[in-house]
């Protein structure tokens, strides 16, 4: 038995030679894709008519996409988030989607973090004037006794929180899923609605998942509930945010300033007014970033590609 293997996830292609040798023993042809950042639905639908497994990024695996892959067995998804499978067409055709949650808690909850300080004590601002010669003083804040809210408590969420103890921050917290009550007791989150968290919080954090329900989930409306003193953080997924209601409420000095990971448009274009904007600090989709993590992650999608492979074909055999 052998099967033929695409390979679409940018961050394992420098590295996919190391483990080369480990998939040819297990009888896989490798397709390496030369993709930058996620392959199109044009782009895949040549390809995948005789792939049995994919290694993927955000790639716009559509149901049209799914139904051409004839011999597609299993989707393996490099890191957490898989908003951009159609999941129901997936499930009716047969075919198995893995991802490795949890992959990047650590790394995403410290740019959180990172965003959280360069705030309150003004470091990139301080550090540019004192690069430009000036020796200016700036009002800063202490995170001590300011309100964090956390929309989407979940395994990125609780690593947010769980930091926020050794700053002595005020917590609130936002998710459809109830939390455990030592969860709770142990962090002393208060579970609120997103209103009252828009309102009271002075950091808000966006760690949910994209979904139809959370598409915009911050819009005009819910910038409007902000302190104009709060600053938005987005290290989950651009389209949380309506992008044109960001920008104008930061125009408008509705919300003081906002750190962000990610965009509704990946790469953020060169044209965006977020780019010009003094109290936007913005990172190229890199809150993931951690050599240690990424090779965790490239062990993990390659066994569960070769898990199912092996379990779609009723084989047994070493599987990684």
């Amino acid at each position: 038995m052998s099967w033929k293997v695409l390979v679409s996830a940018p961050y394992m292609l420098p590295v996919i030679e190391e483990y080369r040798a480990q998939l040819e023993a297990h009888h896989i042809e490798l397709v390496v894709y030369p993709v930058h950042e996620r392959m199109s639905e044009e782009e895949l639908l040549p390809l995948i008519g005789d792939i049995d497994g994919i290694i993927a990024g955000d790639d716009a695996f559509t149901e049209r996409v799914l139904r051409a892959g004839k011999r597609l067995k299993v989707i393996s998804k490099w890191g957490t988030g898989i908003d951009s499978f159609d999941l129901e067409a997936a499930e009716r055709l047969g075919i198995a989607v893995r991802n490795t949650p949890g992959a990047f808690n650590d790394p995403v909850a410290d740019q959180v973090w990172g965003y959280m300080l360069a705030f309150a004590r003004q470091i990139p601002w301080i550090a540019q004037e004192m690069h430009s010669g000036a020796w200016e003083k700036r009002p800063c804040i202490s995170l001590t006794g300011c309100m964090l809210g956390v929309i989407g408590v979940g395994r990125v969420g609780k690593a947010v929180v769980q930091r926020a103890r050794g700053f002595g921050m005020c917590l609130l917290g936002n998710d459809l899923v109830e939390m455990p009550s030592d969860f709770l007791a142990e962090t002393g989150v208060t579970m609120v609605d997103q209103e009252t968290l828009l309102r009271e919080s002075d950091f808000v954090s966006l760690n949910c998942d994209l979904n139809p329900t959370s598409y915009h989930i911050m819009g005009a409306a819910e910038f409007a509930l902000m302190k104009p003193s709060a600053y938005l953080i987005n290290t989950a997924r651009g389209p949380l945010v309506d992008e044109l209601a960001l920008i104008a409420a930061l125009q408008q000095g509705q919300i003081a300033g906002a750190g962000l990971d990610v965009f509704e448009d990946e790469p953020l274009p060169v044209d965006s007014p977020l780019r010009k904007m003094d109290n936007v600090l913005l990172s190229p989709h890199n809150a993931n970033s951690s050599p240690e993590h990424w090779r965790r992650v490239h062990e993990s999608t390659i066994a569960n590609l070769l898990e199912e492979l092996y379990c779609r074909e009723g084989l047994q055999g070493e599987r990684v």
